[in-house]
């Protein structure tokens, strides 16, 4: 069988065209290897150096902060939210017909029990008032007559010259118009009374609010608005809820004498006020489950105004002689509550601790540590049993940045010292760049970098 030569050199160079291919294809995979190995190697220290710097050697002391329990009388209250209200408002009202001649108050003015507020029209009522005076001294002189002519008929009849029968009429006729006489006081008065109501009274004291109506105008005794509406503020209530659960704590409190309680303001730390607990409702409401309790307060500065929401905490008992430490001393664990005590030798040890109650400052604690232990408050974050601290003093707490610090180091100094050399680059560029448009020839199209003005 005969084979042509150019077949055998089509296979050959096609052979050739293989092997190189593998031949590439093996170096590239062996480039790839090696650049993933030096990433790898690269990222593995970097990883190994932030673990290294973030590892607190096991002979150098933890820098804390330190308390010593303290001994005294804490207090113990319940919190609740409520709204003020006024002791007492009242709608004043006008109790008779006719034109409100005279508006003695203005608006938001504080005013006394019996001042008159305003003042209606009486020409109507006195009128009346004089008719049942005149009718009663007409009445009472027909009874003055009727008595005499009583006594002549007793003569009479006590002589036998008339007839007793005459005499007991005439008596019955004088206890008659007597009788007409008081129905004329009674007119008198009621007449006098409706003429008293023209002047409007304020029946207590408080502050009035914004006028209804104003002079000139005629009011009715069965209009709804009334004149003005009066609310006291001093003293005033508020109203506020607990939870049910507290119901037997609070009856306990409140049947050893009354309770205090404390009103805040709007920062909800300050005591604004200060009162004493005056009734408790009587069923708890189905639908929150709180009960409902009323506190009366003085408000000598006018810091509560009706309608105002307002923070309140109710003092129930205090704890005579309780340990205190720092809130912050009480660190939570997967078993409970415990606390850092420094021992000898600046040691530290975990104490389990039972706490009472704790605000945002303070915790009672009811066992667990002595009054002559320290216990840490500040520096947790590298702190665990049997390490040793450095108790610094209260001044040397650590305060919050407000940013993130630069970071030191050789790296950031090199990346800084980079950036400055690259930002001094670009300015000597910058400034070559603008020497040679001063006094370069200026580009086609373009204007020359020496700024002078264009020719015409």
């Amino acid at each position: 069988m005969l084979f042509k030569p150019e077949l055998k050199k089509a296979a050959g160079e096609r052979v050739v065209l293989v092997a190189s291919r593998a031949r590439r294809r093996t170096v590239s995979i062996a480039i790839t290897l090696l650049i993933l190995g030096g990433l790898g190697y690269i990222g593995w220290t970097s990883l190994q150096q932030k673990q290294a710097a973030n590892r607190v050697r096991p002979d150098l002391a933890v820098p804390v902060l330190a308390a010593t329990p303290r001994i005294q009388d804490v207090p113990v209250y319940l919190d609740g939210v409520g709204s003020v209200r006024a002791l007492n408002t009242v709608t004043v009202r006008s109790q008779v017909d006719g034109k409100l001649i005279v508006v003695n108050f203005t608006e938001g003015q504080d005013v006394k029990k019996g001042d008159v507020l305003g003042e209606i029209d009486p020409v109507l009522y006195k009128a009346a008032l004089d008719q049942a005076v005149a009718k009663k001294a007409q009445d009472e002189a027909l009874l003055a007559n009727q008595r005499l002519d009583l006594i002549r008929y007793q003569q009479l009849a006590a002589s036998n010259a008339g007839s007793k029968q005459q005499a007991d009429t005439q008596r019955a006729v004088v206890a008659q118009q007597e009788a007409l006489v008081n129905a004329d006081q009674a007119a008198i008065d009621n007449a006098a009374a409706t003429l008293g109501y023209t002047k409007i009274i304020a029946p207590l004291t408080g502050r009035a609010g914004l006028r209804q109506v104003d002079q000139g105008n005629i009011i009715h005794a069965a209009d709804a608005t009334g004149l003005v509406i009066i609310t006291q503020l001093q003293p005033i209530a508020v109203q506020f809820s607990l939870p049910q659960q507290q119901i037997v704590r609070v009856n306990a409190a409140s049947a050893k004498g009354a309770l205090a309680v404390d009103v805040f303001g709007n920062d909800g730390i300050t005591v604004v006020d200060t009162g004493k607990l005056t009734g408790i409702d009587n069923q708890v409401d189905p639908t929150t489950g709180t009960l409902k309790l009323k506190a009366e307060f003085p408000n000598a500065d006018f810091q509560l105004w009706p309608g105002q929401f307002v923070n309140v905490r109710l003092k129930v008992e205090t704890l005579s002689q309780a340990m205190v430490i720092p809130t912050s001393a009480v660190q939570r664990g997967p078993v409970g509550t415990f606390s850092y005590v420094i021992g000898d030798g600046d040691i530290v040890a975990a104490k389990p601790v039972v706490v009472t109650q704790q605000n945002e400052t303070d915790a009672v604690i009811a066992s667990g540590i002595s009054a002559s232990d320290r216990v840490v408050t500040t520096g947790f974050a590298n702190l665990s049993e049997g390490a040793k601290v450095t108790v610094g003093k209260a001044d040397q707490a650590p305060a919050a940045d407000l940013a993130p610090r630069k970071k030191g180091g050789k790296g950031g100094q090199g990346r800084d010292g980079q950036g400055e050399r690259r930002g001094k680059r670009g300015e000597r560029g910058q400034s070559e760049g603008d020497q040679k448009g001063q006094t370069g020839p200026a580009r086609e199209g373009e204007p020359s970098g020496s700024g002078a003005k264009a020719q015409p």
